[in-house]
């Protein structure tokens, strides 16, 4: 009889919370905290800075500095951020948290003037509580210190020394978080092991039935005991389809407590890279009867197994063909938008990949979330590169961002290995048992796989190929070629099938090839990308990473490290094709572009190689120079495609002939896809895109958005000329990030833009003035 008692108990606590009625109090709230922010560059301490009147208003996402597109020297120094904001007055007592999602590097918080937090490394959530400091119904006041300089605790290797740039600045959002006195914690707050915030896993899966379990950490600051329920409901595609309610749970003032819960799925729809499934868990907290929290969190249900030599997703063993990439953007650093995140993520996917290895530091939230999206799995990492040190403080912040990446990260159905290791860097054994110590004890069971670059204690061995070279021996244990088709060529110590290029200069040998060094070095890129890639299928891998997706600036150079598969203002390289055309042909998806593909890697000029290279997905391809058929040609199969899943065509053509190329596509006979080229001709125009990659440009979040302006001849055939001057000019809510006048590569100019608030009508002018062209596009945001 009390048992029943209790679950009446229950629902009708439930039921109170739930149907919105007077004894409801206002439920917590977390909202963006980007805008109306005010930045100054300088030195001052907090009891001199107020008094500087030099401030000026931003938003968030922000970068201290806008930096040329080829950097010589990144700014390093203190910058400041300041912001007034009124805090509402609730029918009972709140507790107020901020939340910063990337703040570079060493940071400072003081609110209302007194100093409320500070924290080591910019990568990583700050999370602090300010209730103690809080004006509420009226002003307050922030300020934060950043310092980006040289940071031993942070990374003892100075910037000058470092392949890659780690920029400054409040740099991803804020947000303000209001909670009622019994509330969900914030899994970094918390700073509980294994706890903290909602903790989803999975103890069953299977097509026919899945259970999900929650674990929700709640903690009461209300001064009493309470008496808590929680409800979760799974939904899909606007539908609950599943709940589940607790019994009550007392907790007392002062105390934190873990409610475990499980939820049984019948034919649940799993989450892969082809199928990225995602449902909505609702978490529901009422407290004595009134819905106190709530909190969404989007899930994938998915099963990983990884063994040597083998990954399984779901029971189907796959191999994960993938990318390395850096998160930054030319001129703004790391400061991405949201939009801008996902776009990457589509780009990514475009490109032929279904894995990324995050190099060489924890991602934006929204990237990790269009991954999810996207059906692109990652291995997460902690910032490290080449460096490694015996000090305490050091080795102690990199336990705790260990922690950190794992407590934000979690809930992530794309997760599927956590690097904690200091990237290419030698590590003591002790270190490396304690940091693969931490991610087992906050991510226990058999769905945690550390990864690090030595073979002792990780679960898999990272490994680039250019380390195997002439001394590799198989692992003993589940292996990923982290990195390749860069540094061999670049050092000239490939090995393998390196003698074919022995009379060439290492310029010419070399995959860092921008995009305005002529088709011949691209095609060069291409041939090492498929040489590399095919090779890596003689090991155990499991996976493999290019290096890289784009072309990045570095700390110790004054030049782009131009190995990407695109530019670093995101335009494809003949190499992205060749990816794109690994993907199987009967992979559809209305996400991102996919199906049966074809790309001539040709811009067929008088100076083209008159061996012409075609990528391709499908079972033929038929070339035709001015009409007339060249052959229909299957897939080449030499030493260095023998693995691939689809070979190039190559078509030897005996002389060049003006006009145009055509290549047909067939899978069973049939034309599946085409595409052509023509010879460029002169200059008669221009033609403009928005980069929108699936995502249109949104007023009032601080949207960045690449504009490629192309010059074309009176055929619209892109004329790959580099370094003509093409000026951009702007009316409307929005502003150029880049300079106005920007010289072309191969043809192509591309401005970054900045939508404003409004969501009035935007327009871009581009003139090249040489021959008095003009073209004009309008945009339309969100």
């Amino acid at each position: 009889m009390n048992y029943i008692k209790n679950i009446l108990f229950v629902a009708l606590l439930s039921a109170v919370a739930l149907t919105g009625c007077k004894s409801s109090i206002q439920p917590s709230t977390e909202k963006l905290f980007n805008n109306n922010w005010q930045f100054v560059i300088s030195d001052l301490p907090f009891t001199k800075i107020r008094e500087n009147n030099k401030w000026e208003t931003v938003a968030l996402p922000h970068t201290p500095v806008i930096e040329p597109k080829v950097m010589k020297g990144q700014w390093q120094g203190i910058c400041w951020y300041k912001k007034t904001f009124t805090l509402p007055v609730h029918e009972k007592k709140q507790c107020f948290l901020l939340r910063f999602d990337g703040a570079m590097n060493a940071s400072e918080f003081w609110i209302n003037g007194k100093k409320v937090a500070e924290h080591q490394g910019g990568y990583l959530p700050v999370v602090f509580d300010f209730t103690d400091v809080a004006n509420v119904g009226g002003k307050n006041t922030i300020f934060v210190k950043l310092n980006n300089r040289d940071n031993k605790i942070t990374g003892p290797k100075p910037m000058k020394k470092l392949d890659f740039n780690m920029y400054g600045g409040l740099y991803r959002d804020a947000h303000l978080i209001i909670k009622n006195p019994v509330y969900i914690t914030n899994a970094v707050e918390a700073g509980k092991v294994a706890g903290g915030g909602i903790f989803v896993t999975y103890p069953e899966v299977s097509k026919e039935k899945a259970v999900i379990q929650v674990k929700t950490n709640i903690a009461n600051k209300s001064g009493k005991a309470s008496l808590v329920v929680v409800r979760n409901e799974l939904w899909k595609n606007g539908k609950r389809i599943q709940s589940s309610i607790s019994e009550n749970k007392k907790i007392e003032a002062g105390t934190d407590a873990d409610i475990i819960m499980q939820l049984p799925v019948a034919h649940p729809e799993l989450w892969s890279p082809q199928t990225p499934n995602l449902y909505q868990l609702k978490t529901i907290i009422t407290e004595n009867g009134r819905k106190s929290d709530q909190q969404t969190t989007c899930i994938g249900i998915r099963h990983i197994e990884i063994t040597k030599g083998c990954f399984k997703i779901n029971g189907k063993k796959m191999f994960l063909r993938g990318v390395n990439r850096h998160q930054d953007y030319p001129y703004i650093g790391y400061a991405l938008s949201n939009n801008a995140q996902y776009r990457d993520a589509v780009k990514i996917k475009e490109a032929g990949f279904d894995y990324v290895r995050l190099s060489h530091y924890p991602h934006s939230p929204a990237f990790m979330d269009a991954c999810d999206k996207l059906g692109i799995v990652v291995i997460d990492a902690i910032l490290g590169w080449q460096y490694y040190s015996k000090d305490k403080a050091f080795q102690q912040h990199i336990f705790q961002t260990t922690r950190d990446l794992i407590r934000r990260d979690r809930n992530h159905p794309c997760v599927i290995a956590w690097e904690v290791s200091l990237n290419e860097s030698w590590m003591d054994e002790p270190f490396i048992d304690e940091l693969n110590r931490i991610a087992h004890a906050e991510y226990p069971g058999d769905q945690c796989y550390t990864a690090g670059w030595q073979q002792y204690g990780y679960d898999i061995f990272l490994q680039a190929r250019q380390h195997r070279i002439g001394k590799y021996k198989k692992p003993d244990k589940p292996y990923v070629v982290s990195e390749y088709g860069d540094w061999e060529y670049y050092a000239m110590n490939a090995g393998l099938n390196q003698d074919a290029w022995g009379n060439l200069l290492q310029d010419e040998r070399s995959s860092r090839q921008l995009l305005s060094n002529g088709e011949t070095r691209l095609l060069q890129q291409a041939t090492n990308v498929q040489e590399a890639h095919n090779d890596n299928f003689n090991t155990p891998a499991f996976a493999d990473g290019y290096w890289v997706m784009w072309d990045y600036n570095r700390g110790y150079s004054d030049d782009l490290e131009a190995s990407g598969i695109g530019s670093i203002d995101r335009f494809p390289k003949f190499s992205y094709y060749f990816y794109q055309s690994q993907r199987s042909p009967h992979e559809i998806s209305n996400q991102y572009q996919s199906g049966p593909m074809v790309y001539i890697a040709s811009r067929w000029t008088a100076k083209s190689p008159l061996d012409v290279r075609v990528f391709s997905n499908c079972e033929e391809v038929e070339l035709f120079l001015n009409g007339k058929s060249r052959g229909k040609h299957k897939p080449d199969v030499n030493k260095t495609s023998n693995h691939l899943a689809h070979p190039p065509f190559t078509f030897h053509l005996k002389k060049f002939e003006a006009g145009e190329l055509l290549a047909k596509a067939y899978i069973n006979g049939k034309v599946v896809a085409s595409q052509q080229t023509k010879t460029p001709g002169e200059i008669t125009g221009i033609r403009l895109k928005l980069d929108e990659s699936r995502k249109t440009p949104q007023a009032g979040v601080n949207d960045v958005v690449f504009v490629y302006a192309s010059l074309i001849d009176k055929n619209e055939t892109v004329v790959p000329r580099n370094n003509i001057p093409l000026t951009f000019k702007v009316e409307g809510d929005a502003a150029l990030v880049s300079p106005e006048k920007i010289p072309t590569e191969a043809g192509i100019a591309a401005a970054l833009l900045r939508i404003g608030n409004t969501r009035k009508p935007i327009s871009i002018t581009v003139e090249f003035k040489a021959k008095g062209v003009i073209k004009k596009i309008n945009i339309l945001p969100q």
